[in-house]
């Protein structure tokens, strides 16, 4: 079956990064496009960003562009989310996810999900 795994959270002050990564198996990996998506207690699931298959374009949001970036090597089956200058409005679960077709921005677009990585930011 597919399974992605998430990991790399953990807790960063104001100002710092994180990596977050995430294995993907049980599907061919080069064929999917990916995305990566946040939720906080309380509130919906966000959209943080989206690579495409071959990894050659990539979407964010305007909440998180310029200090995101998503990175994927096909021969590992993994993505990648580098998170840069993190603010405190950051703090929340991140999941990977496998798009139905190509990338979306949409949480309904997703076939497959992780479980997800804590992230908390102090302020």
């Amino acid at each position: 079956q597919v399974q992605l795994v998430e990991s790399g959270g953990g807790l960063v002050q104001t100002g710092g990064s994180l990596n977050l990564s995430c294995e993907v198996s049980g599907l061919i990996f080069s064929n999917y496009a990916m995305g990566w998506f946040r939720q906080a207690p309380g509130k919906e699931r966000e959209f943080v960003g989206t690579i495409s298959k071959s990894g050659n374009s990539a979407g964010f949001p305007a909440s998180v562009r310029g200090r995101f970036t998503i990175s994927r090597d096909n021969a590992k089956n993994m993505v990648y989310l580098q998170m840069n200058s993190l603010k405190p409005e950051d703090t929340a679960d991140y999941l990977c996810a496998v798009a139905r077709a190509g990338p979306a921005a949409e949480p309904s677009r997703y076939a497959y999900w992780g479980q997800g990585t804590q992230v908390i930011v102090s302020s």
